[in-house]
């Protein structure tokens, strides 16, 4: 049987792979991605805010991509009831801090992943310095206190923001980009009620969404695909439902301002 003219197109592609491109070649025949488009991910720079069983899904795709280099937040120390999502963390680990962990873990996986590792919460003391040295940032908060934070930070940078959420068997995802969509207070002008400490979850959960997120993030950086921009992806795993929501700014909202022509 003979392969299919794209098949044997791509595996010319791959063939011309330059060395350094070899961890990829699997990705790189995907259209919008190729040498230029790995290349863009090498030079990214990406802030993921929180490396629970979402960041840390997120952080582990973003190194298998080739992301050039991670910032990590999380604060505090790994703790037994993480285990049942977090893949990145080892039960040897346990009362160790959780953002070191989950940098150690992601230099063994791809060593050529420049990671850095911040215990601490997000501020608006910190998050302005963070979000600067960043391409896109990745909203995985276990607390709408720190996103709201990360959304403040990254409209007056204008970098773009993944803000992705789950609650039991449920989840929401979409892509901010200051100026053009709804910000996070657009979406959530009264945040919900959520206690932290003690939400729900089942590991599949984080692991799908993060994925998502992380393939968001990739979007975003390589111009390929079309981001949830303007979109909220809701998706709940118990029913295997997925919904497209369109959302829009809000006139009113005090984090992103006046909307453009046409948004309200």
């Amino acid at each position: 049987m003979t392969a299919p003219a794209a098949v044997l197109d791509n595996r010319a592609r791959v063939a011309q792979t330059p060395a350094g491109m070899a961890r990829y070649l699997r990705q790189l025949p995907i259209d919008g991605i190729g040498a230029a488009g790995q290349q863009r991910l090498f030079d990214a720079t990406v802030l993921v805010a929180g490396v629970g069983g979402l960041g840390g899904t997120v952080a582990t795709h973003l190194a298998a991509a080739g992301v050039g280099r991670l910032l990590l937040t999380h604060e505090g120390p790994l703790e037994l009831p993480d285990l049942n999502r977090q893949t990145l963390m080892s039960p040897d680990w346990l009362g160790h801090s959780r953002v070191a962990c989950a940098r150690a873990a992601l230099h063994r996986f791809n060593p050529d992943v420049d990671v850095t590792a911040m215990d601490a919460r997000l501020t608006d003391a910190n998050a302005l310095a963070l979000v600067a040295q960043a391409q896109v940032a990745v909203s995985c908060r276990l607390n709408f206190e720190e996103r709201e934070v990360l959304n403040r930070a990254c409209i007056a940078l204008g970098v773009p923001m993944i803000e992705a959420a789950m609650w039991g068997m449920e989840y929401t995802l979409t892509t901010i980009v200051p100026g053009q969509t709804p910000c996070l207070k657009c979406i959530f002008p009264a945040f919900p009620d959520w206690d932290h400490l003690g939400f729900p979850v089942l590991g599949a959960v984080p692991g799908a969404l993060g994925s998502l997120a992380a393939a968001e993030v990739v979007k975003v950086i390589t111009g390929m695909g079309t981001p949830l921009a303007g979109t909220l992806l809701h998706g709940d795993m118990g029913e295997m439902t997925f919904r497209r929501i369109r959302i829009r700014r809000r006139a009113d909202c005090p984090a992103c301002g006046a909307p453009t022509r046409g948004d309200e």
